[in-house]
């Protein structure tokens, strides 16, 4: 999916509400994490992927040919979604759908956030948004769609929402 495409944001809501957890600990994290890295390798994808608890990162990984640029593109995710409780590709379709401009978000330093895809929320049903699940390195629009690969797989989901 182009970086520029349209997203509908009923249906990136209709995503996160199916991709959701029972529970999540240390193991979940591993297990996800060692799928999203296999299917980065299956696909020559020099990504680095990271997976959050809170402040506490549980799993980290970058592909051969990993930009050291990654990690901070994935602090940058991180924290939008700290911020918005929505993947960062959730607000950049919100922003960019309003007309505005994704690289340029009102009251935020973008030095510090990043509405580009990527970042996804970890939410655990009952609790909320719990941590992340962060993938770097392809257009914003290929990370997003990488880490929700790795999710469904992970929680047995189909291709709906």
């Amino acid at each position: 999916m182009p970086q520029d495409a349209t997203v509908s944001l009923d249906f990136l809501l209709r995503e996160e509400k199916l991709l959701q957890f029972d529970r999540f600990d240390q193991d979940t994290a591993t297990a996800l994490g060692a799928a999203l890295v296999a299917r980065a390798r299956a696909a020559s994808r020099p990504v680095t992927v990271e997976i959050t608890q809170g402040d506490t990162v549980l799993f980290a990984h970058a592909m051969p040919g990993a930009s050291p640029d990654h990690a901070d593109w994935i602090r940058r995710k991180n924290n939008l979604v700290k911020r918005t409780g929505h993947s960062s590709f959730y607000t950049h379709n919100e922003v960019r759908q309003a007309g505005g401009d994704h690289d340029r978000l009102p009251g935020l330093d973008m030095r510090d956030y990043a509405a580009h895809g990527g970042a996804y929320p970890i939410i655990v049903r009952g609790r909320g948004v719990i941590g992340t699940v962060t993938v770097s390195g392809l257009p914003g629009a290929d990370d997003h769609a990488l880490a929700v690969a790795a999710l469904k797989d992970h929680l047995g989901i189909g291709e709906q929402p």
